[in-house]
């Protein structure tokens, strides 16, 4: 069954702030999404290509771009990028591995070897990449005026 990528990819980026109130202001966030293909190339060679999402399948592999740029005058200090997953797409890691995660919806965060959540038996499990609700990242080291970045991070159609 296809499903439209509208229907997957609502906006899911937001910035909040951890010292500096002007922080979040000053940095503007954009995001793309890829669905990751393998293609035949005309020697017979298969390569990997990223191309726009028109329709996925579950089982696809999709990349999630955000960029990051200090649009301020000054120097943004101490902030942090915290993206919530759609419900269709099961976190498959980061390019960086700096990443916390929730597995509760944004309540609590940690590394994901150290998450814990209870099993569908009532009984506490190690926290699984298809348990993960809620990517975030710290950034911080001050991010000159102008200047910017990318985080990426993959996940599955479920």
């Amino acid at each position: 069954m296809k499903k439209a990528v509208f229907t997957i990819f609502a906006p899911f980026i937001a910035i909040l702030p951890v010292s500096a109130a002007h922080a979040a202001s000053q940095v503007q966030l954009s995001s793309d999404v890829f669905v990751e293909r393998i293609k035949q190339k005309s020697d017979g060679t298969l390569t990997k290509i990223l191309e726009e999402p028109k329709l996925v399948t579950p089982g696809d592999n999709l990349v999630f771009v955000v960029n990051f740029k200090n649009a301020g005058e000054k120097p943004a200090e101490k902030f942090v990028v915290t993206n919530p997953l759609p419900r269709a797409v099961a976190f498959n890691g980061t390019s960086d591995g700096l990443e916390t995660v929730s597995v509760d919806g944004g309540k609590s965060w940690g590394f994901l070897p150290n998450l814990r959540i209870q099993g569908d038996d009532g009984k506490s499990r190690p926290a699984l990449m298809a348990d993960v609700t809620h990517i975030r990242w710290n950034l911080n080291q001050p991010l000159p005026a102008g200047s910017g970045g990318k985080l990426i991070f993959r996940g599955i159609v479920r």
